[in-house]
């Protein structure tokens, strides 16, 4: 405790860190206080009802940074950001330029791919804009708009959802921490009140022990959480020893980290788009006379109020999506390629592709084990939900693994401005 208040004494004597952290909070601020201007002709209490019987909407509205609890100008959040960016890593595997930009060129590289996701960005934000509200009033939640009044709606969440983008990279750049994850996270923690009013509203003391499991069990996901974000898997590096007249250079040994969740959140969001797909085209097709449309939607229906069912198929989802991330983004080839350059090698293992496959190897591995902890986490509140009964169980895993990993990136940047200001 000594050495927390000491930290942060060190925190609030440097200007320079006191002025990021309290850049960071007025830049929130400003987020809620815009997330809170909803658009025209919106019904709240049909909105509400809707959000809470659709758990994937409701992620949705988690990964929006909470915009779309209340229809705001910010509805869509940083979502077509994060869409963009996931369509431009896809895009590593599909087109070779894009592989270079991302693995090549350094920091020049990821900022080009950075700028082209903001540019389609605007396009996915619109398209999503029209499809919400087009969904929306299907749903009798937003009165019937006028072509002009349709169109300023969408032009005005396009712009939120670009005013929020510029405002994570302000975060980014002139804060602390990532700016998207922030936003994020400010969404989350916003709607914690309006859980908790929300769940002591229906609190009954023969629930007690329910109760008491729940704050327990959440307890025992905030831990393994941490204990699988802070995971690695060291693998050994030496360095071959070389002579340059009398000096002689190399011959240290360090380790290279791989981490048990390599692929973060991003395969829960692969998940959710699949599964949100779905209830979209069933939602716009529920009002077609059609028979044979009718018998789809009735199937789609029945599976959606199936909950084991439900949450089975987005368990293996999310598994099989970690594994895809991971090809993704991590590239043994790649590595065993730049060891062989730098003159390093795994002790006991012959350099080029016997690299690969024994860094591939240990990666599959490892990826299962994170495979299987977010599957678990992502169906968390589905399994709660059906054990405890309490329909206003509204915070899951997907939410805690967010906050939590924030929470510890934000730790981690802090301390390391701490530090270094104390040497």
């Amino acid at each position: 405790m000594d050495e927390f208040f000491r930290k942060i004494k060190i925190i609030w004597g440097d200007t320079a860190l006191r002025s990021r952290i309290l850049f960071v909070v007025i830049i929130l601020l400003v987020f809620r206080l815009l997330a809170a201007l909803p658009i025209p002709g919106v019904d709240p209490v049909g909105l509400q009802a809707f959000l809470s019987n659709n758990e994937f909407f409701g992620l949705f509205s988690v990964f929006s940074g909470g915009g779309l609890t209340n229809l705001s100008i910010m509805m869509l959040g940083v979502g077509p950001y994060i869409t963009a960016s996931i369509i431009m890593q896809l895009g590593t595997i599909i087109f070779p330029r894009v592989k270079e930009m991302y693995h090549e060129e350094g920091e020049t590289g990821r900022r080009k791919v950075a700028m082209y996701s903001r540019v389609i960005s605007v396009p996915l934000a619109i398209i999503q804009s029209f499809s919400f509200i087009a969904l929306l009033q299907s749903q009798g939640i937003i009165t019937a708009l006028s072509p002009i009044t349709l169109v300023t709606n969408i032009a005005i969440i396009t712009a939120g959802s670009v005013l929020l983008m510029w405002i994570g990279e302000l975060i980014s750049e002139f804060g602390v921490g990532n700016g998207v994850s922030f936003i994020i996270f400010a969404g989350i923690v916003s709607s914690l009140p309006g859980a908790a009013t929300q769940l002591f509203a229906v609190y009954d003391p023969a629930q007690l022990p329910t109760y008491i499991g729940l704050l327990i069990a959440t307890l025992a996901v905030v831990f393994g959480i941490v204990f699988v974000n802070e995971a690695e898997r060291p693998i050994p590096i030496a360095y071959a020893k070389q002579n340059k007249g009398s000096a002689s250079y190399g011959g240290v040994s360090t380790y290279i980290p791989l981490r048990v969740a390599q692929a973060g959140v991003i395969p829960i969001i692969f998940a959710i788009s699949i599964l949100l797909l779905p209830q979209m085209i069933v939602n716009f097709l529920i009002n077609v006379a059609n028979p044979t449309v009718q018998t789809v939607v009735a199937a789609v229906n029945t599976f959606l109020a199936t909950q084991w069912l439900y949450a089975l198929v987005y368990f293996v989802l999310v598994f099989a999506f970690t594994y895809f991330y991971t090809a993704i983004t991590f590239d043994p080839d790649q590595m065993a390629e730049n060891l062989q350059k730098g003159g390093a090698f795994i002790p006991g293992v012959r350099p080029g592709e016997a690299t690969a496959v024994y860094v591939s190897n240990i990666m599959t591995r490892l990826t299962l084990i994170g495979a299987l902890f977010l599957g678990i986490v992502a169906v968390l509140p589905l399994l709660l939900r059906m054990a405890s009964g309490i329909a206003s169980l509204s915070i899951g895993g997907t939410a805690l693994l967010i906050v939590v990993s924030v929470v510890i990136d934000l730790v981690k940047k802090v301390d390391a401005q701490a530090a270094m200001r104390e040497y």
